[in-house]
C-alpha cells in the first residue's frame, strides 16, 4: 500500500512494474542484470483517487502520462532492482503529495498607501531623469 496521507492510499496491485537493463556505469553487472525499474499506473482509471485529485494530477503531470491515461515513471539510480522500485514509489508519493490538497484561493488585497506613494515618487524621479537627458534649450531673448 502506497500511503501519501491518511486519506490518500493506493494499493500496490494497481501498479505494474517492468524491468530493463540500466544504462551508464556498472561494469559487467550492467550488461547482464535488469535493474532499471519502470512503474506503470493507469491513473485515469484508478479507483483510489478522488475526482479532484485525479484532475489536478492529470493537469500537473500531463507530460508523463500516455495517451491511454497511464503514468510512466522509471528509476535507474541504484544498482539493484529493489531500491529502484522503492525509488519509483517514492517519486510517485511525492507527485501525489503535491496535488493531494486543492490550491489555496488567492485573497485579493489592495496596495498600502505608502507603497502607492513610493511608486509614484519613483515614477516622478525617473521621468525627471529622462527629461534632463534631452538637449539643452536655447535661452529666450
Amino acid at each position: 500500500m502506497l500511503v501519501v496521507n491518511p486519506r490518500l492510499r493506493v494499493p500496490l496491485r494497481e501498479f505494474r512494474f517492468t524491468f530493463a537493463r540500466s544504462s551508464g556505469a556498472g561494469g559487467q553487472n550492467v550488461n547482464k542484470v535488469n535493474t532499471k525499474a519502470v512503474l506503470r499506473w493507469p491513473v485515469a482509471r484508478s479507483p483510489s483517487l478522488t475526482e479532484g485529485v485525479r484532475q489536478r494530477f492529470l493537469e500537473r503531470f500531463s507530460r508523463q502520462i500516455t495517451s491511454s491515461g497511464e503514468l510512466v515513471i522509471s528509476s535507474q539510480r541504484f544498482r539493484d532492482q529493489g531500491r529502484n522500485v522503492a525509488d519509483c514509489l517514492e517519486k510517485l508519493r511525492a507527485m501525489l503529495a503535491e496535488v493531494a490538497s486543492p490550491p489555496r484561493r488567492r485573497k485579493p488585497t489592495r496596495p498600502t498607501r505608502a507603497s502607492v506613494e513610493q511608486r509614484l515618487r519613483a515614477k516622478r524621479k525617473l521621468a525627471l531623469r529622462k527629461q534632463l537627458r534631452g538637449r539643452p534649450r536655447e535661452p529666450l531673448e
